[in-house]
């Protein structure tokens, strides 16, 4: 029993309109899933269509910041598909953000999007999947390998401590699920450094002559999404928690 028990099935991606969000949609869709991408691109993400997969595709836009927005995006998933059966939490930011001289707007974007959007995301999927009897469902956050070390800048430390978060969140669904005597499943995927478009817009201030001497190892949002697909995949006994991936050769 693999990933064609969710074909048909309903699969929310949040952040879905590029990089590991987009990477995943389209790996749903050749499995066969119905998938709903959350973005506030949602021309983007419908630009993700691919002619010859069994799955669908549904674009909203959304900001997973505003809870509103949510909620209106899973009434949206309710009256039309009937509600969620997957839910990849990939939606994040990583404003550079010192601890000493930031800006306080920076520092609540990242808390809300990274923490309190995954939240209630989460929230409503699994209260929607109890409702509906669902006792196969699955919750995957898209975490990061930044997320089990501690700051390598101190820019970075409020993006940290928000996939700190992530991971402490995920133990709490965890056995909030068991509690309740429910089946549905969660995990996490830790990447470490992706090439999307937030990396490559960070790597725009660094000096060419770093860039260019620089041997980076790093990751493409496909191999993310295979992540998935494989927690995905496994037999309903077996519940992947934590998956770390990291690139070849990292020195992190």
């Amino acid at each position: 029993m693999g990933i064609e028990k969710y074909k048909g099935r309903v699969a929310l991606v949040t952040g879905a309109s590029a990089g590991i969000g987009a990477a995943i949609v389209q790996a749903l869709l050749k499995h066969g899933l119905t998938v709903v991408g959350l973005a506030r691109r949602a021309d983007n993400v419908m630009a993700l269509a691919l002619k010859d997969a069994p799955g669908k595709l549904h674009a909203l836009a959304g900001d997973v910041s505003s809870e509103e927005s949510i909620l209106s995006a899973f009434k949206w998933i309710k009256e039309n598909l009937g509600g969620v059966d997957v839910l990849i939490n990939n939606a994040g930011v990583f404003p550079s953000a010192d601890l000493t001289a930031g800006k306080t707007e920076d520092w609540k974007r990242i808390l809300d999007v990274n923490v309190l959007g995954l939240s209630v995301c989460t929230r409503e999927a699994v209260q929607d999947m109890l409702k509906r009897g669902v006792d196969d469902g699955f919750i995957i956050h898209i975490n990061s390998l930044i997320g089990h070390v501690l700051p390598t800048r101190s820019s970075f430390a409020m993006y940290c401590a928000s996939k700190h978060a992530v991971k402490a969140l995920l133990e709490g669904l965890r056995k909030d699920l068991v509690e309740k005597g429910s089946k549905i499943r969660v995990g996490e995927i830790s990447p470490g450094l992706v090439k999307t478009e937030g990396i490559i817009r960070i790597s725009q201030d660094v000096p060419k002559e770093v860039r260019e001497a620089s041997d980076l190892a790093i990751l493409e949002p496909e191999d993310i999404a295979e992540g998935a697909i494989y927690m995905l995949s496994q037999h309903p006994r077996i519940q992947v928690y934590e998956m770390i991936i990291m690139p070849t050769g990292t020195k992190m």
